[in-house]
């Protein structure tokens, strides 16, 4: 018997105020660590019209021109004309920032882990880069979105936007796109038939292409192209909507395809596991599934404060493993270090990597500094299973 469902992921543009403050938060941890490797950094970040405020704790031996930061990041974003309320030039920053606290150094010092918590890597076998088709659509759509902005394509788009994509399923598998939606910040005196006539055109019909619509929306896609639903999207960004850091978790990951662990990333040096341990259970999980080990596994691990190694591993391989769980947890505890010295020394994460990071998900990129998206460990994974 066959089964069917629906699932549905979303992804955002860099101008969005949740992800102008993930891209904040990271650009000052890679300001730190390009001077200072061993920097220790927690940094939030909220915007609002016609003002950025960072705060949080920082323990590093260099000096970090924030405000400089802040407007480098909103210059890239798109925040340059002053009508978007929010502007690179005038905006103002104020910062609130401490030193890590002492109680917490005690455990992070010794090579322990920096809080308690767990966190969940995933990996299937839907596409290339072993991700979930929805949440690598939804991320490809806006990406194409900003390209068109940026490139001057459609010279009337603003910083700020949003994509869905509705995918079907059929045991299991995806089938087909059902419906999709972009919201797009435009320029006031442009309408909205044209808005849709131009993304269909040059955004959705370069990612999703004809063999994937479903029939309905390949024959109709007034119905099931959802464009800017309200008929205007002229104010955006944050003098709009506040923005905060780790508030966009789900497209950060897997598109809610799979679980979360307690803590966003953004803004977090690597001997937070919240961040460095999530990287390494997706590497180990790719690992896993480019083995052929499992066509869908997830891990969850946990830490508690100040001890090296995870009190708990966890796999599910949903059914659809070649070996045992119980097996897979061996040759996890046998071939990976999961202190958290040990894991930022195997995908070297002492490095300023992460504002790039800060947009279009963290999994899923097959770009030299991700260096969690190897599967350098599948062929021993496999050979040994």
């Amino acid at each position: 018997m066959e089964r069917e469902h629906l699932f549905t992921s979303e992804s955002v543009t860099e101008g969005h105020p949740d992800k102008v403050c993930d891209q904040i938060s990271d650009a000052i941890l890679d300001a730190a660590l390009e001077k200072d490797p061993s920097s220790r950094v927690a940094c939030e970040t909220l915007t609002t019209r016609g003002m950025t405020f960072v705060a949080g704790e920082i323990s590093t031996n260099c000096y970090i021109d924030i405000p400089d930061v802040v407007r480098d990041v909103l210059e890239c974003a798109g925040y340059t004309n002053p009508h978007y309320g929010y502007h690179f030039e005038s905006s103002a920053v104020i910062t609130a920032i401490q030193q890590q606290s002492p109680d917490i150094s005690l455990g992070v010092d010794t090579g322990g882990a920096g809080d308690q918590g767990m966190m969940f890597g995933f990996a299937c076998d839907e596409t290339e880069e072993l991700m979930p088709l929805p949440i690598i659509l939804a991320h490809r759509l806006v990406r194409a979105m900003s390209a068109a902005r940026k490139n001057q394509v459609l010279p009337y788009l603003r910083p700020d936007g949003k994509s869905q994509v509705t995918v079907r399923y059929r045991n299991g598998r995806p089938v087909c796109v059902e419906s999709v939606v972009m919201a797009a910040q435009h320029d006031e005196d442009v309408e909205t038939a044209k808005i849709k006539s131009d993304l269909i055109a040059h955004v959705l019909s370069e990612v999703i292409p004809d063999s994937m619509r479903a029939d309905g929306l390949r024959s109709d896609p007034d119905r099931y192209v959802h464009v800017n639903p309200t008929g205007r999207f002229v104010l955006g960004g944050p003098q709009a909507d506040t923005g905060v850091t780790g508030r966009k978790i789900i497209v950060d990951t897997y598109g809610g395809a799979a679980p979360h662990g307690g803590g966003c990333f953004s803004g977090k040096d690597p001997t937070k596991v919240d961040r460095s341990a999530a990287y390494m259970m997706r590497y180990i999980a790719k690992n896993i599934v480019a083995a052929g080990l499992a066509r869908r596994c997830t891990i969850q691990v946990a830490y508690v404060i100040g001890e090296r190694q995870p009190v708990s591993i966890m796999v599910d391989t949903h059914g659809t493993g070649a070996v045992p769980e119980s097996r897979l947890t061996e040759l996890i505890r046998k071939h990976f270090d999961l202190a958290p010295g040990g894991i930022i020394e195997r995908l070297n994460l002492r490095r300023p990597i992460y504002r790039q990071t800060a947009c279009y998900g963290h999994f899923g990129r097959n770009e030299p500094d991700f260096t969690w998206e190897r599967t350098d460990c599948a062929d021993l994974l496999k050979k040994e299973a």
